[in-house]
């Protein structure tokens, strides 16, 4: 039986996370876009960290009223509210469809490993042209990525061996470290060119245009 397996990141490394996230904001901040995604950034990893866990969408309503206040930035109730109502506005990126098709055309099956809550990414899932195979969550899990429970938890439900799974993400913080703590084998699409250490990954892009070749190359590797 085949279980092979592709986990993704989804905003950033599939979504284009940072023209949708500026477009969102540009209403309410303007000019200060730039700087109060800055400083959301900051406070969003401070609220993902706090306990009880909260749910993505209240953790986007705060960290922006937050980074709003700490930047001086007038910001009302509503304008933070409007946020998480606008998430599905967010596209994927153009090369994201074809290599997901070749992807599955080669037999593997493929997953997401999120920080959001289920109904949020419920509003992202309904832009893809097929949907994922199993999606796991920061809600089903309790925790939020750097932490090891996404991975954890999939590993569980998935029954994947090691060297039948693949991780694929953008983020050198969120997902990167973390999967090579788990000595996952993981292709690091570095849509920024964030100057990370690379030896973090097992292989870098720059996009997502070869990335079924990269997962084919990587399969036939020793793990």
């Amino acid at each position: 039986m085949n279980n092979r397996w592709i986990t993704f990141d989804c905003f950033g490394t599939l979504v284009d996370w940072h023209t949708g996230f500026a477009d969102m904001l540009q209403a309410v901040a303007g000019d200060r876009t730039a700087e109060l995604i800055r400083a959301y950034h900051e406070c969003e990893r401070l609220l993902e960290q706090e306990r009880p866990h909260r749910l993505y969408r209240d953790v986007l309503k705060m960290g922006i009223a937050r980074a709003a206040a700490e930047i001086g930035l007038p910001l009302t109730d509503r304008q933070a509210a409007s946020l998480p109502e606008r998430w599905g506005t967010q596209r994927v990126f153009a090369d994201v469809e074809p290599a997901l098709a070749a992807l599955r055309a080669a037999g593997w099956k493929l997953a997401v490993l999120t920080n959001c809550d289920v109904a949020l990414f419920a509003e992202t899932h309904d832009g893809f042209r097929q949907p994922f195979d199993l999606i796991v969550t920061a809600e089903q899990v309790k925790d939020y990525k750097p932490s090891l429970a996404h991975f954890r938890y999939f590993w569980r439900v998935s029954g994947v061996e090691r060297h039948d799974w693949v991780h694929v993400a953008c983020s050198w913080y969120h997902d990167i470290q973390p999967a090579r703590e788990m000595s996952i084998r993981r292709i690091w699409v570095d849509r920024g060119k964030t100057g990370d250490d690379p030896t973090a990954a097992t292989l870098r892009l720059e996009d997502a245009r070869a990335l079924p070749e990269s997962v084919q190359r990587l399969s036939s590797m020793s793990p």
